[in-house]
C-alpha cells in the first residue's frame, strides 16, 4: 500500500507535496520520495528509506525547486523495500518521464521480459513500478510529434491500459509538458483530483491517493478519478481528462474502508469515517441477536481503526464503552546486536492494557480484521494478563482466508490464520473465550450505503474472486517465492549489518 500526490502549481510545490506526504504517511512507512521539474527543466530528486519527516531535511527541500512536483510513501508488497526501490522513478527517453504508483501489477513477469526483449529496455530493480513506467515511456516514445499533444499522452496511457494488468493509480510528470494521472480500469486503488484558484485567477491542480490530502492543503475536492480515466495537467494550468480504458468498471478495494485509508477521507462518494460506523452498528445488530449470552462488561477497540467501529456496537449493545488500551506513539527501532537471539516484536512495545479496564470483567475487544493472528493472540494475552475473566473478540472485517495481490501487503494463504480454519479453529487459535466477525453483505451494505451506485467491490482476500484476469494458483505461487527471497535478503543484510557490529568490537 502506498500514497501518491502530484501538483501543478504557480509557485514552488515542494513544502506542500511535503506537507500533503505527511498527511498519507499512513499508507506507506518503507520511503518517501519527492521529484520536481525545476525551471531549468531537470529533475530534482530526492527519496530514501524511511519516515517523511527522516528523509527530507533542509537541504534537500532547499534543492527540490520548481512549481511541478510529485511524491510517494512507499510500503513494499512487490520487489524488496531496499532503498534503491524507493519511489517515483524516472526514465530519461522519451523526453524525460518520472512516475509514482500505488497498486501492484500482476503480470510484471511477461511485462519485464517484453520490454527487453521488443522494447529494448531494462529495468533495473525488482519493483512493478518501475515496469510500469518503462510501459507508458514505450507508448509515449510513438507519438508521432513534439510538442506532445493531450491526444499523444492519452493514447500511450490506453494502450499501456490494453497492456497491464492489476491495480494501479498513477501520477507522473513529462518534462517540458506537464503532469499526467491514471487509475485502472477496475479503480481498484484510490485516486482523487482537487483544485486551488488563486486570487489572480490562476488555477493549480492537486491527485492525491485519499481527500485528506486536498484538505490539508486547501484544494477544493473536484471528484474522484473515474476507473480508467486519464488526468493531464499542462505546466501553464491547462486541464485534460480522457475515459481511456474499453469497459471501466468501479470495484473499489473495499478493505481502504476497513483499515487503510483515513477516516476523514473521502473516496468514491464514501465516507470512510461513516463506512466504519455503520460496520459497527451492522456487526453490534448481529452480537445483540445472536450473540445476547455472553456476558460482556466492557467494550473495547484495539486502536485505532476499530474505535468508531467500537463505540456503535457498545451503543447497540447497551454497555460501557472503555478505552483498555493505551498506544505507544513513539516507538523506535528494535536493534538486533551481535549475539542476541532474533524474535518477533512483541505487541507491547505499541500498546499497553489499562488494568483496571480489565481486572475482574469480561471484555469485548474489537479489532478491524485479523489478518495473521499472532497480534490478535498477543492481545488477547495480554488481556488475560490484566486480570479479564473473559476475553471476547469481534472483527469489523469478514475471515480473511486469501492473500491479496492489488497493492496491501497480505502474507501467503499459509500466513492467514483463517485459511483452511473454521470459526471455532480459528477462536481456539487466538485463545479467545468467543470470536465473531462480520458477514460480509453486512461490510459491503456498510460501505456502499453513501454511494450505492457502486456494484460491486473488490473483497478478493475474503471471497477469493480477483478482478483481474491471471491470477491463479501459478501467480500466488510466485507471489509466495517473491515473499520468502524478500525474507532472505533481509535476512542476509541483517547478518552482514551483525557481522560489521562485531568486527568493529
Amino acid at each position: 500500500m502506498c500514497g501518491i500526490v502530484g501538483i501543478v502549481g504557480a509557485s514552488p510545490v515542494n513544502q506542500s507535496i511535503y506537507d500533503a506526504l505527511t498527511v498519507l504517511q499512513h499508507r506507506g512507512q518503507d520511503a518517501a520520495g519527492i521529484v520536481t521539474i525545476d525551471p531549468m527543466n531537470h529533475f530534482r530528486l530526492r527519496k530514501a528509506n524511511g519516515l517523511v519527516r527522516d528523509v527530507f531535511d533542509t537541504r534537500h527541500m532547499q534543492r527540490l525547486q520548481g512549481n511541478i512536483g510529485i511524491g510517494h510513501t512507499r510500503y513494499p508488497t512487490a520487489g524488496s523495500s531496499s532503498a534503491s526501490e524507493a519511489q517515483p522513478f524516472y526514465v530519461n527517453s522519451p523526453f524525460g518521464i518520472t512516475l509514482a504508483h500505488n497498486g501492484n501489477l500482476t503480470n510484471v513477469q511477461a511485462l519485464r521480459k517484453g520490454l527487453f526483449e521488443r522494447g529494448r529496455r531494462h529495468v533495473n530493480t525488482t519493483s512493478d513500478s518501475e515496469v510500469l513506467l518503462n510501459v507508458f515511456a514505450s507508448e509515449l516514445d510513438r507519438a508521432p510529434q513534439y510538442p506532445l499533444t493531450p491526444d499523444d499522452i492519452f493514447a500511450a496511457v490506453e494502450a499501456t491500459h490494453r497492456t497491464i494488468s492489476g491495480a494501479y493509480a498513477c501520477v507522473g510528470m513529462i518534462i517540458d509538458h506537464g503532469l499526467f494521472a491514471f487509475r485502472d480500469p477496475h479503480g481498484i486503488r484510490p485516486l482523487v483530483i482537487g483544485q486551488r484558484v488563486l486570487e489572480d485567477g490562476r488555477v493549480e491542480y492537486m491527485v492525491a491517493s485519499e481527500s485528506v490530502a486536498l484538505d490539508t492543503l486547501g484544494f477544493d475536492f473536484l471528484r474522484d478519478v473515474a476507473p480508467g480515466e486519464a488526468i493531464y495537467a499542462t505546466t501553464e494550468g491547462a486541464l485534460f481528462t480522457r475515459q481511456c480504458a474499453e469497459a471501466p468498471q468501479l470495484s473499489p478495494c473495499i478493505f481502504e474502508f476497513v483499515y487503510f485509508a483515513r477516516p476523514d477521507s473521502r473516496l468514491d462518494g464514501v465516507s470512510v469515517y461513516s463506512a466504519r460506523m455503520r460496520m459497527g452498528q451492522k456487526l453490534g445488530k448481529r452480537i445483540a441477536e445472536a450473540w445476547q449470552h455472553l456476558e460482556i462488561d466492557a467494550v473495547i477497540p484495539i486502536p485505532e481503526t476499530s474505535c468508531d467501529v467500537a463505540l456503535e456496537i457498545a451503543q447497540i449493545i447497551g454497555k460501557p464503552y472503555r478505552q483498555g488500551f493505551v498506544k505507544n506513539r513513539y516507538v523506535g527501532r528494535t536493534f538486533i546486536m551481535p549475539g542476541q537471539t532474533v524474535r518477533k516484536a512483541s505487541v507491547r512495545r505499541k500498546l499497553n492494557a489499562n488494568r483496571i479496564e480489565f481486572a475482574g470483567k469480561n471484555v469485548l475487544l474489537v479489532d478491524d480484521s485479523i489478518v495473521r493472528g499472532t497480534t490478535s493472540q498477543q492481545i488477547v494475552e495480554m488481556a488475560r494478563d490484566a486480570g479479564a475473566k473473559k476475553v471476547y473478540l469481534a472483527s469489523a472485517a469478514p475471515e480473511v482466508r486469501f492473500p491479496n495481490v492489488y497493492g496491501i501487503d497480505m502474507p501467503s494463504a499459509n500466513e492467514l490464520i483463517a485459511h483452511g480454519r473454521d470459526v471455532e479453529q480459528i477462536r481456539v487459535e487466538i485463545g479467545a473465550d468467543a470470536l465473531i466477525f462480520q458477514d460480509l453483505d453486512d461490510l459491503i451494505q456498510a460501505v456502499r450505503s453513501d454511494n450505492p451506485a457502486i456494484t460491486q467491490f473488490d473483497c478478493s482476500v475474503f471471497d477469493g474472486i480477483y478482478k483481474t484476469d491471471g491470477v491463479d494458483q501459478a501467480y500466488l505461487d510466485y507471489m509466495e517465492m517473491l515473499r520468502k527471497d524478500d525474507a532472505k535478503a533481509i535476512r542476509r543484510q541483517n547478518e552482514a549489518e551483525n557481522l560489521e557490529l562485531h568486527n568493529e568490537g
